[in-house]
């Protein structure tokens, strides 16, 4: 069986396989599973369909790159009401920002794996 030629982005995971290697569509779903709340990685549909499993956990990054947006820009407005001291503020801040930019790198590696998933299938 021929390997597929998909070509390894910098944003590929380290707990995927290579395209076309042995397993790496089962390496890929393992990894795309610990993106997405439990109840859903444990979906027959998501589990036949990789595919579909992808599609899913980039929805769900996505969706939590907002939620750490939103939270990085009212951290400001919001924690004084909640007593917070300007140190926790400002730490608080620096967390979120850490949490989007690590989320935008792993919504990168989700579209590679993704598109590896559908090349694949072709």
């Amino acid at each position: 069986m021929p390997l597929t030629t998909t070509r390894i982005t910098p944003d590929w995971p380290c707990q995927v396989k290579n395209p076309g290697s042995y397993d790496w569509e089962r390496s890929a779903a393992k990894w795309l599973r610990e993106l997405v709340p439990a109840r859903y990685a444990s979906y027959p549909a998501l589990i036949r369909h990789p595919v579909l499993l992808a599609r899913h956990a980039q929805i769900q990054v996505q969706n939590e790159i907002r939620v750490a947006r939103t939270a990085l820009q009212t951290a400001r407005a919001d924690l004084p009401a909640l007593g917070m001291p300007e140190s926790v503020i400002e730490h608080t801040i620096k967390l979120y920002a850490a949490e989007v930019m690590q989320l935008q790198h792993i919504a990168r590696s989700v579209r590679a794996v993704s598109q590896a998933l559908v090349d694949h299938g072709r």
